[in-house]
Protein backbone atom coordinates (compact mmCIF):
# COMPACT_ATOMS: atom_id res chain seq x y z
CA UNK A 1 0.00 0.00 0.00
CA UNK A 2 0.60 3.25 -0.87
CA UNK A 3 2.27 5.38 2.52
CA UNK A 4 1.08 9.22 2.68
CA UNK A 5 4.04 10.70 4.34
CA UNK A 6 3.68 14.14 2.68
CA UNK A 7 1.39 16.42 4.02
CA UNK A 8 -0.94 15.72 1.17
CA UNK A 9 -4.78 16.13 1.78
CA UNK A 10 -6.54 13.28 2.56
CA UNK A 11 -8.62 12.52 -1.07
CA UNK A 12 -4.88 12.20 -3.02
CA UNK A 13 -3.78 9.84 -0.38
CA UNK A 14 -7.40 7.75 -1.27
CA UNK A 15 -6.57 8.09 -4.84
CA UNK A 16 -3.20 6.83 -4.41
CA UNK A 17 -3.89 4.00 -2.38
CA UNK A 18 -6.70 3.18 -5.27
CA UNK A 19 -4.68 3.15 -8.06
CA UNK A 20 -2.45 0.97 -6.16
CA UNK A 21 -5.21 -1.52 -5.42
CA UNK A 22 -6.02 -1.65 -8.59
CA UNK A 23 -2.95 -2.78 -10.15
CA UNK A 24 -2.49 -5.45 -8.09
CA UNK A 25 -6.16 -6.79 -8.66
CA UNK A 26 -6.67 -6.30 -12.51
CA UNK A 27 -4.36 -9.19 -13.12
CA UNK A 28 -6.28 -11.36 -10.84
CA UNK A 29 -9.46 -10.39 -13.09
CA UNK A 30 -7.93 -10.48 -15.95
CA UNK A 31 -6.13 -13.84 -15.66
CA UNK A 32 -6.72 -16.82 -17.71
CA UNK A 33 -9.38 -18.89 -15.62
CA UNK A 34 -8.22 -22.01 -16.70
CA UNK A 35 -8.89 -24.42 -14.21
CA UNK A 36 -12.65 -23.21 -13.87
CA UNK A 37 -12.95 -23.31 -16.94
CA UNK A 38 -12.23 -26.63 -17.70
CA UNK A 39 -14.09 -28.69 -15.18
CA UNK A 40 -17.54 -27.98 -17.23
CA UNK A 41 -16.19 -27.97 -20.72
CA UNK A 42 -14.79 -31.12 -20.06
CA UNK A 43 -17.92 -32.46 -18.59
CA UNK A 44 -19.71 -31.26 -21.78
CA UNK A 45 -17.11 -33.00 -23.41
CA UNK A 46 -18.07 -36.11 -21.65
CA UNK A 47 -21.52 -36.09 -22.69
CA UNK A 48 -20.58 -35.13 -26.85
CA UNK A 49 -18.52 -38.49 -26.44
CA UNK A 50 -21.92 -40.22 -26.93
CA UNK A 51 -22.93 -37.98 -29.97
CA UNK A 52 -22.53 -41.11 -33.09
CA UNK A 53 -25.08 -43.07 -30.45
CA UNK A 54 -27.81 -40.14 -30.17
CA UNK A 55 -27.30 -38.04 -33.30
CA UNK A 56 -26.92 -40.52 -35.72
CA UNK A 57 -28.50 -44.44 -34.37
CA UNK A 58 -31.56 -42.82 -33.40
CA UNK A 59 -32.50 -40.88 -36.30
CA UNK A 60 -33.65 -42.27 -39.87
CA UNK A 61 -30.40 -41.98 -42.74
CA UNK A 62 -29.92 -38.61 -44.33
CA UNK A 63 -31.59 -36.85 -41.54
CA UNK A 64 -31.14 -33.29 -41.14
CA UNK A 65 -32.62 -30.09 -39.81
CA UNK A 66 -32.82 -26.35 -40.68
CA UNK A 67 -30.59 -24.37 -39.14
CA UNK A 68 -29.16 -20.52 -39.37
CA UNK A 69 -26.00 -21.12 -42.15
CA UNK A 70 -23.77 -19.25 -39.59
CA UNK A 71 -24.98 -21.73 -36.57
CA UNK A 72 -22.61 -24.34 -39.28
CA UNK A 73 -19.35 -22.73 -37.74
CA UNK A 74 -16.67 -24.99 -38.04
CA UNK A 75 -12.56 -24.94 -37.59
CA UNK A 76 -12.78 -23.28 -41.21
CA UNK A 77 -14.73 -20.11 -39.83
CA UNK A 78 -12.64 -19.96 -37.24
CA UNK A 79 -9.31 -19.52 -39.30
CA UNK A 80 -11.26 -17.12 -41.88
CA UNK A 81 -11.83 -14.80 -38.86
CA UNK A 82 -8.67 -15.21 -37.60
CA UNK A 83 -6.94 -14.21 -41.11
CA UNK A 84 -9.22 -11.66 -41.86
CA UNK A 85 -9.43 -9.53 -38.81
CA UNK A 86 -6.39 -8.15 -37.49
CA UNK A 87 -5.77 -8.56 -33.64
CA UNK A 88 -8.42 -10.57 -32.83
CA UNK A 89 -8.95 -11.51 -29.41
CA UNK A 90 -9.38 -15.22 -28.37
CA UNK A 91 -12.28 -14.10 -26.11
CA UNK A 92 -14.02 -12.81 -28.43
CA UNK A 93 -14.10 -16.01 -30.88
CA UNK A 94 -14.99 -17.60 -27.44
CA UNK A 95 -17.90 -15.33 -26.85
CA UNK A 96 -18.96 -15.83 -30.17
CA UNK A 97 -18.54 -19.72 -29.99
CA UNK A 98 -21.34 -19.84 -27.02
CA UNK A 99 -23.48 -17.57 -28.95
CA UNK A 100 -23.64 -19.91 -31.90
CA UNK A 101 -24.05 -23.21 -30.18
CA UNK A 102 -26.83 -21.90 -28.17
CA UNK A 103 -28.67 -21.38 -30.92
CA UNK A 104 -27.76 -24.84 -32.68
CA UNK A 105 -28.51 -26.87 -29.67
CA UNK A 106 -32.06 -25.56 -29.37
CA UNK A 107 -33.07 -26.38 -32.58
CA UNK A 108 -32.47 -29.82 -32.37
CA UNK A 109 -34.16 -30.23 -29.33
CA UNK A 110 -37.57 -28.49 -31.23
CA UNK A 111 -37.35 -31.01 -33.72
CA UNK A 112 -37.41 -33.81 -30.89
CA UNK A 113 -40.68 -35.62 -29.43
CA UNK A 114 -40.74 -35.71 -25.81
CA UNK A 115 -40.62 -39.69 -26.19
CA UNK A 116 -37.71 -39.58 -28.63
CA UNK A 117 -35.25 -41.89 -27.47
CA UNK A 118 -32.18 -38.84 -28.13
CA UNK A 119 -34.43 -36.16 -25.71
CA UNK A 120 -33.10 -36.58 -22.74
CA UNK A 121 -29.32 -37.01 -23.78
CA UNK A 122 -30.22 -33.64 -25.95
CA UNK A 123 -31.31 -31.75 -22.89
CA UNK A 124 -28.87 -32.85 -20.73
CA UNK A 125 -26.04 -31.50 -23.03
CA UNK A 126 -27.51 -28.67 -23.65
CA UNK A 127 -28.04 -27.95 -19.61
CA UNK A 128 -23.71 -28.48 -19.94
CA UNK A 129 -23.58 -25.99 -21.92
CA UNK A 130 -25.41 -23.71 -20.22
CA UNK A 131 -23.37 -24.29 -17.23
CA UNK A 132 -20.29 -24.03 -19.20
CA UNK A 133 -21.59 -20.46 -20.26
CA UNK A 134 -22.37 -19.37 -17.19
CA UNK A 135 -18.95 -20.16 -15.49
CA UNK A 136 -17.86 -18.32 -18.59
CA UNK A 137 -19.26 -15.23 -18.08
CA UNK A 138 -18.71 -15.49 -14.57
CA UNK A 139 -14.98 -15.78 -15.19
CA UNK A 140 -14.86 -12.44 -16.57
CA UNK A 141 -15.51 -8.99 -15.94
CA UNK A 142 -18.92 -7.38 -16.50
CA UNK A 143 -17.43 -5.01 -19.09
CA UNK A 144 -15.56 -7.71 -20.92
CA UNK A 145 -19.15 -8.00 -22.73
CA UNK A 146 -19.58 -4.61 -22.69
CA UNK A 147 -17.32 -3.78 -25.46
CA UNK A 148 -17.69 -3.60 -29.07
CA UNK A 149 -16.91 -6.45 -31.27
CA UNK A 150 -15.47 -6.50 -34.46
CA UNK A 151 -17.62 -5.51 -37.14
CA UNK A 152 -17.05 -8.73 -38.79
CA UNK A 153 -17.91 -10.52 -35.98
CA UNK A 154 -20.97 -8.42 -35.11
CA UNK A 155 -22.33 -9.12 -38.18
CA UNK A 156 -22.59 -12.65 -37.66
CA UNK A 157 -23.71 -11.91 -33.97
CA UNK A 158 -26.69 -9.88 -35.61
CA UNK A 159 -27.38 -12.27 -38.01
CA UNK A 160 -28.14 -15.06 -35.55
CA UNK A 161 -29.98 -12.72 -33.26
CA UNK A 162 -32.35 -11.85 -35.73
CA UNK A 163 -36.10 -13.17 -35.56
CA UNK A 164 -36.18 -16.35 -37.38
CA UNK A 165 -39.34 -14.81 -39.65
CA UNK A 166 -37.42 -12.01 -40.79
CA UNK A 167 -34.14 -14.51 -41.85
CA UNK A 168 -33.95 -14.57 -45.75
CA UNK A 169 -34.69 -18.41 -47.42
CA UNK A 170 -31.15 -18.19 -48.60
CA UNK A 171 -29.66 -17.70 -44.96
CA UNK A 172 -31.07 -21.04 -44.01
CA UNK A 173 -28.94 -24.46 -44.68
CA UNK A 174 -29.61 -28.03 -44.07
CA UNK A 175 -27.49 -30.11 -41.67
CA UNK A 176 -27.47 -33.44 -39.88
CA UNK A 177 -27.50 -33.05 -35.93
CA UNK A 178 -24.18 -35.23 -35.72
CA UNK A 179 -22.66 -32.93 -37.57
CA UNK A 180 -23.85 -30.38 -35.57
CA UNK A 181 -22.10 -31.51 -33.13
CA UNK A 182 -19.16 -32.89 -34.56
CA UNK A 183 -18.71 -28.98 -35.22
CA UNK A 184 -19.27 -27.95 -31.47
CA UNK A 185 -16.82 -30.50 -30.88
CA UNK A 186 -13.64 -29.83 -32.38
CA UNK A 187 -14.51 -25.71 -32.50
CA UNK A 188 -14.31 -26.48 -28.54
CA UNK A 189 -11.30 -28.20 -28.71
CA UNK A 190 -9.57 -25.06 -30.73
CA UNK A 191 -10.88 -22.61 -28.95
CA UNK A 192 -10.30 -23.86 -25.41
CA UNK A 193 -7.62 -26.06 -26.16
CA UNK A 194 -5.37 -25.64 -22.84
CA UNK A 195 -8.59 -27.28 -21.33
CA UNK A 196 -7.78 -30.72 -23.57
CA UNK A 197 -3.80 -30.20 -23.94
CA UNK A 198 -1.99 -33.64 -23.64
CA UNK A 199 1.26 -33.49 -21.41
CA UNK A 200 3.25 -35.89 -23.82
CA UNK A 201 1.83 -34.87 -27.22
CA UNK A 202 1.46 -31.32 -28.81
CA UNK A 203 -1.87 -30.80 -30.33
CA UNK A 204 -3.28 -28.46 -32.89
CA UNK A 205 -6.86 -29.09 -32.37
CA UNK A 206 -7.85 -26.27 -35.10
CA UNK A 207 -6.12 -27.90 -38.03
CA UNK A 208 -8.92 -30.04 -39.88
CA UNK A 209 -6.27 -32.61 -40.53
CA UNK A 210 -6.13 -33.25 -36.86
CA UNK A 211 -9.50 -34.42 -36.54
CA UNK A 212 -9.57 -36.10 -40.51
CA UNK A 213 -6.07 -38.06 -39.44
CA UNK A 214 -4.47 -37.75 -36.32
CA UNK A 215 -7.56 -38.61 -34.48
CA UNK A 216 -7.81 -39.54 -30.44
CA UNK A 217 -10.09 -42.28 -29.97
CA UNK A 218 -8.99 -41.69 -26.07
CA UNK A 219 -9.40 -37.71 -26.45
CA UNK A 220 -13.36 -37.95 -27.83
CA UNK A 221 -14.06 -41.59 -27.35
CA UNK A 222 -17.50 -42.31 -29.29
CA UNK A 223 -20.05 -44.91 -28.69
Amino acid sequence: MVACRLSHTQSVCLLASQLTSLFFIAPVLMAPTQSSMCTPLKTLNESLSQRRRYMKHNFPINYTINVHNKEIFRLSNISRLRSRIEGLNELVLQRLWFQVYQGVLKKIIQVLPQRHPSRPYTAELERRFRDAEGVFVQSHPAEVFQEDLPNKIQDIWDSLTEEPDRVPESSWRFASPKSLLDNLCHTMYCLFSECFASADVQENYCEVSHWRKGRKKDLVPES
